[in-house]
């Protein structure tokens, strides 16, 4: 399995980013997509993930009302759009999937529920 993050960079704040996440390497119906991210000197937290199958997404509270994750189902690509971009979201954003799925009545939100990670691509905030 291979999940490939790009689209990170250096924004101002109030900017919006566009994240993607090219996923290969089997069939992702089933799973969850998540995108996280980790701040220098900060456990890694979860930005958001859809059910892949649905398109069905959750986001953290954090980021809710400013991030948006879809998903090209014939192109196994998932995005994620964060707008009104702060500081303090300067992270690298990694994408991993779960194969944990629990038909949108939760989601699996533990780093330990994700099986397979991308590399990250670092996302840099300027006041």
């Amino acid at each position: 399995v291979q999940l490939q993050a790009s689209g990170g960079g250096i924004v101002q704040a109030g900017d919006s980013l566009r994240l993607s996440c090219a996923a290969s390497g089997r069939s992702f119906v089933g799973y969850t997509m998540g995108w996280w991210r980790q701040s220098p000197g900060k456990e890694r937290e979860l930005v958001g993930c859809m059910v892949w199958s649905s398109g069905k997404a959750y986001y953290e509270a954090a980021v809710e009302g400013r991030a948006t994750i879809t998903r090209y189902y014939n192109k196994n690509t998932i995005l994620l759009v964060m707008n009104n971009l702060k500081p303090e979201d300067t992270a690298v954003y990694y994408c991993a999937s779960s194969p944990l799925f629990y038909g949108g009545t939760r989601y699996p939100t533990k780093r330990s529920e994700y099986t397979d990670w991308g590399q990250g691509t670092l996302v840099t905030v300027s006041s």
